[in-house]
């Protein structure tokens, strides 16, 4: 008579086991899956910052580009040509006479006088002499100048703006020890022209 009173309960305490059964293994489920997503969104978050880095390096990257663009269209723009005499086929000192005398009119037409001139023809010391000999004739001039401040102020402006390329290595200036308005001078010039 138990056993029938029992078989009463078996199958509401059977649904009942199976019911805590599913809600265990339901549970276990939902909690890897839990684990899992807040993992995963762990992940996404780190990724996320690497990419937030990574984005902000290539923005880096693209200003710095756009800077050198910059800078490389400036100078384009800012290049002077090399000076190209009349004639071809003539020699260092001939080709560089004309642009030398474009410096020695701007040294008289700024009341400079000048004491001295040394010249070293395609001097071997020089880059373009060394890469491209071939093409350019190079001129180094060392002169010794006399001069005021206005004067040889302007003559600098004026080199400066010289149409064509030319390298102005040193300027040294001395005042003369009996007045010292007046610049003694030495300036030391390099001059370029295309064969």
């Amino acid at each position: 008579m138990d056993s029938e009173k029992l078989k009463q309960f078996i199958i509401p305490i059977a649904l009942i086991v199976l019911i805590f059964v599913g809600l265990g293994y339901t549970g276990s489920k939902i909690y890897e899956n839990y684990q899992s997503y807040t993992a995963a969104n762990e992940e996404v978050a780190q990724k996320t910052a690497t990419v937030q880095e990574k984005q902000a390096k290539l923005d880096e990257y693209k200003r710095k580009e756009q800077e050198e663009k910059a800078k490389e269209n400036e100078s384009k723009n800012s290049e002077k040509p090399f000076y190209k005499p009349v004639m071809s086929g003539l020699d260092t000192e001939a080709v560089i006479a004309g642009e030398f005398a474009e410096v020695l009119q701007l040294v008289r037409a700024n009341q400079i006088k000048v004491r001295s001139i040394k010249y070293d023809y395609d001097p071997k010391d020089d880059a373009f002499v060394s890469g491209a000999g071939s093409q350019y004739n190079v001129a180094r001039l060392n002169m010794e100048m006399v001069g005021n401040y206005s004067n040889y102020d302007n003559f600098l402006k004026e080199m400066y703006k010289h149409e064509h390329f030319l390298d102005i290595q040193t300027a040294e200036i001395v005042p003369y020890k009996k007045n010292k308005k007046i610049l003694l001078i030495n300036f030391k010039v390099k001059l370029y022209a295309k064969k």
